[in-house]
């Protein structure tokens, strides 16, 4: 039996010299590769008591969307700055290049509501965090962070350590 990880084309060399590039296209392009990743995913949630998925574009649309909808829950976008039409609370966040913004409709987390983090990686934790953030701002509980991937190398668990983070695949390195 097939593995999610079967399906992840790595690419040597990419974006630089010495990094292994995990490309997630490959497994969505596959209907036994994408249909494995969300079934992996939705048994990592089997026991947890939650309200909503929240998604951070555009992979976390990926993987949160159909996780969402297998599960009967709704799914809230975390946008980048400037997309979505209604009110919106922001947070900005460091890349290793500079910075970055993310916005999610005001009213899409209720006070009180569980929330489950989704995404396709995590590698430092930056784009996560500030999800984390604008969701505890506006009163949701983040019970679940869950992910494909996971380049443990990189560390960003440790600035998830608060919080109940699963990967569906680690890899090691970064």
């Amino acid at each position: 039996m097939k593995r999610v990880e079967d399906y992840v084309r790595t690419i040597p060399d990419f974006p630089e010299k010495g990094i292994l590039f995990r490309d997630i296209t490959t497994v969505i392009e596959s209907p036994d590769g994408f249909r494995l990743a969300i079934d992996e995913m939705k048994k990592r949630l089997e026991n947890i008591d939650f309200d909503v998925i929240a998604g951070a574009e555009s992979r976390g649309f990926i993987f949160g969307a159909p996780l969402a909808y297998a599960l009967g829950k709704g799914f809230v976008l975390v946008r980048k700055k400037g997309k979505l039409p209604c009110e919106t609370v922001s947070m900005s966040y460091d890349l290793e290049y500079g910075s970055a913004e993310i916005e999610m409709h005001a009213d899409s987390i209720r006070p009180g509501q569980k929330v489950v983090v989704v995404d396709d990686l995590i590698a430092t934790g930056g784009t996560v965090e500030a999800s984390i953030k604008l969701i505890e701002q506006l009163g949701g509980e983040v019970v679940k962070v869950l992910f494909l991937m996971e380049l443990a190398g990189l560390e960003g668990r440790k600035r998830l350590a608060n919080y109940d983070v699963d990967a569906v695949v680690t890899y090691e390195g970064k």
